[in-house]
């Protein structure tokens, strides 16, 4: 790694479901809750804090979306850098790539925070996957969640 490259998760899958849906999911509080978070104070908006309980036990983030563009992109930073997802139609679904990078302290912390969440966003995208195509989550997010608590 060049010296000043910083370690990045970057993730993607196709969904088959419309833009619009997986864009929704997103900011969506009640959808969040279905594949990713315990729960949401509020949905995204550009410049307004929110707070996401995850279902991990005590574990917070308190984004802020800094980009929201309908069915195509969403940004926001938080404690581990910057997120960015962008959404494209793919045959006949949706594109989406997830990328977070900015991870504080030293290289081996960013290392492994880049590892940690490459493994995070997968499991998410596949559990928002299996969501928007089945009509029911696959509770991958919830079993890694449990795995997490009992590692502790």
């Amino acid at each position: 790694m060049a010296h000043d490259e910083r370690p990045r998760a970057r993730v993607t899958m196709l969904i088959k479901a419309p833009a619009q849906a997986v864009f929704g999911a997103f900011i969506d509080p009640a959808v969040l809750a279905k594949f990713w978070l315990s729960s949401a104070s509020a949905p995204l908006r550009v410049g307004e804090p929110v707070d996401w309980r995850f279902m991990v036990d005590g574990a917070t983030a308190r984004p802020v979306a800094t980009r929201l563009v309908v069915d195509e992109h969403i940004a926001w930073r938080w404690s581990d850098g910057t997120v960015q997802i962008d959404l494209a139609p793919f045959d006949g679904g949706t594109a989406i790539t997830v990328i977070n990078e900015g991870f504080p302290g030293d290289q081996q912390a960013q290392v492994e925070a880049a590892l940690n969440a490459t493994e995070g966003f997968c499991i998410v995208l596949c559990d928002l996957k299996t969501l928007l195509e089945s009509g029911r989550s696959a509770g991958l997010t919830r079993a890694k969640a449990q795995l997490i608590e009992a590692r502790r």
